[in-house]
């Protein structure tokens, strides 16, 4: 996928369906890449799709990964997270997530099922995945806010990690 193709619009159950019987069982046995666009309308991408890539370079108000099951004739979320290193969203961003989901008629959990707590830290400003509650920069050690303070109107990448990105897949990522 690249960047300005976008990831598969799901606003319906239709939209679902549709999309569902074209993804290959090796692609249904690993989570899928997602975000939760502006329009309020899931998009959906193949795990090895960069979120950022699965939005069309656009903002987004949720992202992570999300895998799906079938069950008794109908198909449900079995694990969603919000791990996006592309855009670091917050954990209450469920709450754009769970609407998107119900407009696919899709069955959910009532949260993440795996949560990742971002943080960028104010004095080095890295962007550093809170683990075990150690609110502490990995960079440089500084405390971390409690309060999640990702600037929603930049990525997460890292200057080196957008090179990266850039020269193995040709795109241009928007700053």
């Amino acid at each position: 996928m690249r960047l300005g193709d976008g990831g598969h619009r799901i606003a319906s159950r239709a939209d679902f369906a549709g999309w569902i019987v074209e993804q290959s069982l090796s692609e249904l046995a690993e989570p899928f890449t997602f975000v939760v666009g502006m329009d309020r309308a899931l998009r959906l991408a193949p795990r090895r799709s960069e979120h950022v890539a699965c939005a069309g370079g656009d903002m987004v108000l949720s992202a992570g990964e999300i895998s799906f099951m079938s069950e008794a004739g109908r198909w449900a979320v079995s694990e969603v997270s919000n791990q996006s290193t592309g855009y670091c969203p917050d954990v209450t961003s469920w709450a754009e997530v769970a609407p998107a989901l119900d407009a696919a008629e899709l069955r959910r959990p009532s949260g993440f099922t795996h949560e990742v707590v971002f943080r960028r830290c104010p004095d080095c400003q890295e962007h550093n995945v809170v683990r075990d509650d150690d609110f502490v920069c990995v960079f440089c050690g500084s405390d971390l806010p409690a309060a999640w303070n990702v600037d929603p109107t930049r990525h997460c990448f890292s200057d080196h990690a957008l090179s990266q990105m850039t020269s193995a897949a040709s795109v241009t990522v928007p700053r």
